[in-house]
């Protein structure tokens, strides 16, 4: 199933109950003879009532089908892109990400 990507604003905070976070990366890697589309986010939890904290992450929208062709109405670039559904995939995608970045966890977006 292809499914349509809105490419988020990069270094923009965004305000959320707990805290904040933003994106600070977008990447395409190449993984089984496709390019796979993961984002870098950090994420601070300064506001919530127990306690503070922070983490880094990881999320895989999936395999890259179209790149940046079309906008949406508020401007922002869309791409096609195929979610992971293969688990044994999504274990070789974790660790090739965690590799490459400083993260505490990769989450597939489906």
């Amino acid at each position: 199933m292809i499914e349509e990507y809105i490419h988020q604003p990069l270094n923009e905070e965004v305000t959320a109950i707990g805290g904040h976070y933003l994106l600070v990366k977008e990447v395409r890697v190449p993984f089984r003879g496709r390019d796979v589309l993961y984002l870098v986010g950090h994420a601070a939890f300064d506001t919530t009532c127990c306690g503070v904290g922070g983490c880094a992450y990881a999320l895989v929208p999936g395999f890259v089908v179209r790149w940046k062709e079309k906008s949406n109405h508020d401007g922002l670039a869309t791409s096609e892109i195929e979610p992971i559904h293969d688990q044994r995939a999504q274990r070789e995608l974790e660790r090739l990400i965690q590799k490459q970045e400083m993260v505490h966890q990769v989450v597939f977006l489906l």
